[in-house]
């Protein structure tokens, strides 16, 4: 019998197969049809990560939100539901896989954050758009799950009109970058312009500059953010106090990227994308377990004072210092 306790175990200590065969093979008693069964049955939900991670978090009021979405790397599949072609920041264009938008807790500290909710964007199925997921889960962490935190981030694929309201309705404070193709205004005789042909003062590259955007019934701040080589972000908050200044929004962005370390964690460490199953169904239940796997890594390395990645070499440091004390395939000696 497989219990989800089980898989999430097996996902923990196989070092690159993921699959169904895979776990049949190394577990007595059990075929393949009962582990592809078991993933085709099970409804494993986001809220089931939630009742794990609530009591980890170190939820206050200035801790952050972090949304970002993430496709798990299917280009080799042609027969798996959820699979469609898409945009992929790692690949840096369209990829086939199934997309994974998160929300992440953290406060702002690295190594800090956790997952609290995520979705699958499956349009075809449930006619829900990322937009449409950005803004459940975070009704839901203010409504639902009391939430305190009062900042969130997220880049400008999620900067849309309809999200922005619903972030100052909600009364939290939002952070994020914005397309150079977006147009800001700084008075209404001025008229509407593009971020970089806005008057760059020094006064203005130093604290920023008070903007209108369209659609958007308030004002907001915008600052232009030069790195080292040249690049550009363009970041809006609508926290219009003073002291919030060009570094401090540039400092807030920065968090941003915490989201982005997470993604990498349950790619490389739990075979988030290696699943081979057909089903959507078992596609989702395998995320799901992923999640949990992740946890688990991360509570270790919590109480280990390690990171995740070092926990996981751990385990199989141990299998290699066995083998060298007593090898299981010891080297050909001719006689």
């Amino acid at each position: 019998m497989i219990t989800k306790q089980k898989y999430v175990e097996y996902l923990l200590s196989t070092p690159v197969n993921y699959t169904c065969t895979n776990l049949a093979d190394h577990l007595e008693g059990v075929s393949h049809d009962v582990v592809s069964d078991y993933l085709a049955r099970e409804r494993l939900t986001a809220r089931h990560l939630w009742e794990l991670v609530q009591g980890l978090i170190d939820d206050r009021p200035d801790a952050y939100l972090l949304i970002d979405d993430s496709v798990q790397d299917k280009r080799y599949s042609r027969s798996i539901e959820l699979v469609k072609r898409q945009y992929s920041g790692c690949e840096g264009g369209l990829v086939r896989g199934i997309c994974v938008v998160n929300l992440v807790h953290t406060t702002g500290k690295n190594g800090e954050h956790y997952p609290i909710d995520f979705r699958i964007y499956a349009k075809e199925t449930d006619g829900k758009t990322k937009n449409d997921h950005f803004q459940e889960m975070l009704l839901r962490a203010v409504g639902e799950k009391q939430i305190q935190a009062k900042t969130i981030l997220f880049d400008s694929w999620y900067a849309s009109w309809k999200n922005l309201k619903l972030v100052q309705r909600l009364g939290l404070i939002f952070y994020t970058t914005i397309r150079d193709n977006r147009v800001v205004s700084l008075s209404q005789a001025a008229g509407y312009s593009y971020p970089k042909d806005v008057d760059w003062t020094p006064d203005r590259l130093k604290n920023g500059v008070i903007v209108k955007l369209n659609k958007i019934p308030f004002k907001v701040k915008l600052f232009k953010v030069v790195a080292t080589n040249g690049d550009i972000d363009w970041i809006i908050t609508n926290d219009l106090d003073a002291t919030v200044v060009t570094q401090v929004a540039q400092e807030a962005n920065d968090v941003r990227w915490q989201v982005e370390e997470f993604h990498r964690e349950l790619k490389q460490l739990t075979g988030s994308a290696k699943c081979q199953c057909r089903k959507a169904r078992s596609q989702r239940n395998h995320l799901a377990c992923c999640y949990h796997a992740w946890l688990s890594l991360k509570v270790q390395a919590c109480q280990l004072n390690k990171t995740i990645y070092q926990v996981r070499t751990d385990l199989f440091s141990d299998f290699l210092r066995a083998q060298l004390r007593n090898p299981t395939i010891p080297a050909f000696q001719p006689f």
